[in-house]
């Protein structure tokens, strides 16, 4: 397992993006199904209930798996991309991937749909960084060798 210096729990930058591709397909199609397959049977007449969660799993499922990968590949794709650019690993890395993703998936709406769905994105991943970071420093805090009292 040769990996870079700076960074022990990602693989190198090509392979990420398909790694978190799948990833996200993944949690997207399995959180889909439970999600859809509930919602199925909720909506199934009494003793069709199985028939309507699966039909309803089957049917929408993929299609939130594969929103997911696309969101979980443009991210990766902007990740690699600005590490590269700015020659640095910081969570300004995430924050802008998240608010350029969220403004590619909705530039189909229009400038203005863009531009919210943007700040939308950069914020959700400046909370869950600061959140990360949040963690690390609690973390840390906690497990700093502490001199003995005498």
């Amino acid at each position: 397992m040769g990996h870079s210096s700076q960074d022990h729990s990602r693989d190198p930058c090509p392979w990420v993006i398909l790694n978190d591709l799948g990833g996200a397909f993944v949690m997207g199609a399995v959180g889909g199904g439970i999600w859809h397959s509930v919602k199925g049977a909720k909506n199934s007449p009494r003793g069709e209930r199985l028939v309507g969660a699966v039909t309803a799993m089957k049917a929408r499922a993929p299609v939130l798996g594969g929103n997911f990968a696309v969101w979980g590949g443009l991210f990766s794709t902007f990740d690699c991309g600005l590490k590269g650019i700015r020659q640095k690993e910081d969570p300004w890395n995430s924050i802008l991937s998240g608010a350029f993703t969220g403004g590619v998936l909705a530039a189909r709406g229009g400038a203005k749909a863009a531009t919210v769905s943007a700040v939308v994105g950069g914020s959700l991943l400046a909370v869950i960084e600061g959140v990360g970071i949040a963690i690390t420093r609690f973390t840390a805090e906690s497990n700093r060798p502490v001199m003995p009292q005498l």
